[in-house]
């Protein structure tokens, strides 16, 4: 499920779940390890990208709507876990976002130290709010953090997804390249990031991240227990099938 390759002093980690790179425990569990694998290795800094022409379209809501709340509570603490080893990797991340990258697929590209999208090739949102499920609380954290103040609510409320200008200027993506250019311009971002000294970079950004480890520790097991309550109810389980129905048809 995840490639793991070289470049230079750079560890290129690259999603191929399918064609969609939709997000399943066993998916999460895989990046999870990737990250977290990374943290011992001689890699200087990461870059995030995904197979194909998308970089992850979220939830695997087919299997969700299949395998209903059991599996969901096996699923978002992998979703959560996922979130946590990207978000707090001690390297520099860099995301390469080769296509489109909705819902999780969006907050995983949020999790990364800098975001670079390729032009033309998809859309980025978070569209939680159409399949009708809240955000667990580290994902919503990610995007708080992540996301221009100014336009959180109307991207979280509306669940819009954006093409690469539009998106830059919502902060879901920091710079825009060419397709035949984005994973040189990723790699080299990567680089420079990896120039700042180690123990002055983890500090940096922990101190950066302080805000989320915070409120995830004052409020993160409160909002995770109601977000799994409203996820397996029968109401939102009827709700995500009838969206993964309409999604796939349409597909």
């Amino acid at each position: 499920m995840i490639e793991v390759s070289q470049r230079d002093e750079i560890a290129v980690l690259t999603m191929t779940h399918g064609k969609a790179n939709a997000q399943s425990v066993e998916f999460c569990e895989a990046v999870a390890k990737a990250f977290n694998d990374q943290r011992s290795s001689a890699a200087r800094a990461i870059v995030l990208t995904g197979n194909g022409s998308i970089f992850s379209a979220g939830v695997d809501l087919p299997r969700i709507a299949t395998e209903g709340d059991v599996y969901v509570r096996r699923f978002l603490p992998a979703l959560h876990r996922m979130f946590e080893a990207a978000f707090y990797c001690p390297k520099p991340v860099v995301a390469a976002v080769n296509g489109h990258a909705m819902a999780g697929g969006c907050v995983l590209a949020c999790c990364a130290d800098a975001r670079i999208m390729a032009r033309g090739q998809g859309r980025i949102g978070i569209t939680e709010i159409l399949v009708g499920v809240p955000f667990p609380a580290l994902a919503f954290e990610v995007m708080r953090y992540a996301a221009n103040p100014q336009y959180l609510a109307d991207m979280t409320l509306t669940g819009a997804t954006y093409l690469c200008d539009e998106a830059r200027t919502r902060g879901l993506v920091d710079e825009i390249a060419e397709p035949t250019e984005l994973m040189t311009r990723a790699v080299t971002v990567a680089k420079t990031l990896a120039t700042v000294p180690t123990a002055t970079f983890v500090a940096t950004k922990n101190q950066m991240r302080q805000p989320v480890t915070d409120h995830m520790a004052r409020h993160g097991a409160r909002i995770d227990a109601q977000v799994e309550e409203i996820w397996t109810s029968a109401e939102t389980l009827q709700s995500i099938r009838a969206f993964a129905a309409r999604t796939i048809k349409k597909n």
